[in-house]
C-alpha cells in the first residue's frame, strides 16, 4: 500500500498519523478499515486517555482502602467515548472468534501499541488484561451457558475478571507444579489451595475467577492432570488475604491478589472444556496474550523515548552550559533506542502474522522470541529516559518509574524469560546434527574439488573432519 504524499508531512502534533507509520513489511496484511481504526485509536489515546490518566490517578485516592474501593468515573466516561468511536473489543481475532470487532492479531497488535502508552486506554476500550485472555478462553472453550453468564457482561464492560494460576508455595514457572486441588463430588467441584498474582482480583467489579488446578494429580501424563474451572468471586470459602505490590506500586484498583480457597464449591457445569484440558486452555490463552503484552510494551518504550526527547530539548535544562541534546552520549542513546524499538516492533508484528496464518501453537518460536526480547528492550529504553531526567525520573513527577516497575514484571509474567530461552535453545539445538552433516559434506566436497583441480591442502593443521584423520595431502 502506498502512502499518500499529504500523509508524509508532519502533523501539528509533530508526527505522522498512525496509519502512515505502519511498517512496510506489515502493510499488505492490514485492511483499510484497520488503518482508519488505527488512526482513531491513536487520536483517542493521545488526546483523551493520556490526559485522563492524571484524573484517574487522583480519583482512586491515596489510602489502601480508598484505592481498592475506587471506581474512577473518568473510566466510564472514556468507555462511553470509545464505544461511540467504534473502538471496543478489538482484541478477539477475526480468524477464530465472532464476538470481537473483526480485526486480525496483526491489526490489533498495531492498535495495542498505542494502548500501551496510557494507564486508562486498555480498559477504556475494553481491551485490558486479564479480561482479554479470559474472554478468549470463554469465547473459544466455553459452553453457551458459560458464555451468556460471563462472556456477555465482560464483552459489554459491565464486569471484570481475574486469572488464577500462579501459587506462592511452588515454582509456578513450571505449571505442572501447581497444587490447587479440584475434586469432583457429585454435581460439584471442590477447590482447595492458594493462588497469588491474581491480577484483577482487587477490583470491586471483578465477578469471576478463571482458576487452574489439578483434577487428576496421579495421571501419568503430567500435562493431563490440570483443569480450568470458573469460580464466582463471592463463592463461600474464598479469602483475599492481601494485594501484592509491584516494586512498591499497588496497581490499584485492580491489584494482584493473594487468595486462598477452603472447600470452595462450584457447580460441575463450571468446568471449562472438560477435565484434563487445563494445559490446552492456558496455552491457547497465553499465546495471543503475550503478543498483546509485547505490543503494549513497544508502546511504552515509544512513550519513554518521547519523554526522553522532550527532556533533551527542554531549554531550562542546560547541564554544563548546553541542552542535553548537545551532549553526544544522549544522542547516541536516542539512536540506539530508535533502532531497538523498531526492531522489536517488527519481531512482534511477524509473530502476530504467523498466528494469523496458523494459530498460537504454530507460532511458538516467534512468540517465545518476542516474550524474551521486548521486555528487555522496553526496560533499556525506559532506563535511558530515567537517566536523562535524573531525580525526576525515579519519583512520581514523571510516569517513568511506574513504567519501569510494570515493564520489569513482563520478564516474569506469562512465563519467565528463562523458560522461553531454554525451550528456544533446545529446539534450535535439534537442528545441530543436520547442520553438522551438511557442513561435513561441504568440507568433503571442497577437498574433492581441490583434488580435481590439482591443488594440495597447504595448511598443516587442516583436518579431514569427515574421517577424523589429518589430510595426507597436507604439507608444510
Amino acid at each position: 500500500m502506498s502512502v499518500p504524499y499529504d500523509l508524509l508531512k508532519n502533523t501539528p502534533n509533530g508526527h505522522l498519523p498512525a496509519s502512515a507509520r505502519v511498517p512496510a513489511i506489515a502493510r499488505p496484511f492490514v485492511s483499510e478499515r484497520a488503518l482508519k481504526t488505527l488512526d482513531i485509536v491513536e487520536k483517542f489515546v493521545e488526546e483523551e486517555c493520556i490526559p485522563a490518566d492524571a484524573v484517574f490517578t487522583r480519583q482512586i485516592g491515596e489510602t489502601p482502602v480508598e484505592r481498592f474501593e475506587a471506581h474512577p468515573s473518568i473510566i466510564e466516561d472514556l468507555k462511553t467515548k470509545a464505544k461511540q468511536l467504534g473502538i471496543w473489543n478489538m482484541f478477539l481475532p477475526k480468524n477464530h472468534f465472532t464476538e470481537g470487532a473483526g480485526f486480525s492479531n496483526l491489526e490489533y497488535g498495531l492498535m495495542a501499541e498505542y494502548l500501551g502508552k496510557s494507564i486508562t486506554a486498555s480498559e477504556a476500550t475494553n481491551c485490558a488484561a486479564p479480561d482479554t485472555g479470559n474472554m478468549e478462553v470463554l469465547a473459544k472453550y466455553g459452553t453457551e451457558a458459560q458464555k451468556r453468564k460471563w462472556l456477555d457482561p465482560l464483552l459489554e464492560g459491565k464486569i471484570r475478571s481475574a486469572f488464577l494460576m500462579t501459587e506462592p508455595q511452588v515454582a509456578s514457572s513450571d505449571a505442572t507444579n501447581i497444587e490447587m486441588s479440584i475434586r469432583r463430588e457429585g454435581n460439584e467441584y471442590v477447590l482447595n489451595g492458594q493462588k497469588w498474582w491474581s491480577s484483577g482480583a482487587g477490583d470491586l467489579r471483578c465477578k469471576i475467577y478463571i482458576v487452574l488446578g489439578k483434577t487428576d494429580p496421579n495421571n501419568t501424563n503430567k500435562y493431563a492432570q490440570q483443569s480450568v474451572v470458573l469460580v464466582p468471586n463471592d463463592t463461600p470459602g474464598i479469602t483475599i488475604h492481601r494485594m501484592l505490590s509491584v516494586m512498591g506500586f499497588d496497581d490499584a484498583p485492580h491489584g494482584h491478589g493473594h487468595i486462598s480457597f477452603d472447600n470452595v464449591r462450584v457447580p460441575a457445569e463450571n468446568m471449562v472444556l472438560g477435565e484434563g484440558k487445563g494445559f490446552e486452555i492456558i496455552q491457547g490463552r497465553l499465546g495471543p496474550g503475550r503478543i498483546h503484552h509485547a505490543m503494549r510494551s513497544v508502546g511504552a518504550a515509544e512513550k519513554a523515548l518521547e519523554w526522553f526527547l522532550a527532556r533533551l530539548n527542554d531549554p531550562r535544562k542546560t547541564p554544563f552550559g548546553e541542552q542535553l541534546h548537545k551532549h553526544g552520549i544522549m544522542i547516541e542513546r536516542v539512536a540506539k533506542s530508535r533502532i531497538e524499538i523498531d526492531a522489536a516492533r517488527l519481531m512482534v508484528l511477524n509473530a502476530a502474522i504467523k498466528i494469523d496464518e496458523s494459530n498460537a501453537k504454530g507460532a511458538l518460536k516467534e512468540i517465545a522470541e518476542v516474550k524474551v526480547l521486548v521486555p528487555t528492550m522496553n526496560l533499556t529504553v525506559i532506563d535511558r529516559a530515567i537517566q536523562a531526567y535524573g531525580g525526576a525520573g525515579v519519583c512520581q513527577d514523571t510516569p517513568l518509574a511506574q513504567m519501569y516497575a510494570l515493564g520489569r514484571t513482563m520478564r516474569i509474567v506469562d512465563g519467565p524469560d528463562e523458560v522461553h530461552v531454554l525451550q528456544l535453545g533446545k529446539n534450535e539445538n535439534k537442528k545441530g546434527p543436520a547442520h553438522k552433516a551438511r557442513i561435513d559434506a561441504q568440507i568433503k566436497r571442497g577437498q574433492e574439488l581441490l583434488g580435481q583441480y590439482g591443488i594440495e591442502v597447504s595448511d598443516p593443521l587442516q583436518i579431514n573432519r569427515v574421517s577424523g584423520q589429518t589430510s595426507k595431502k597436507s604439507k608444510l
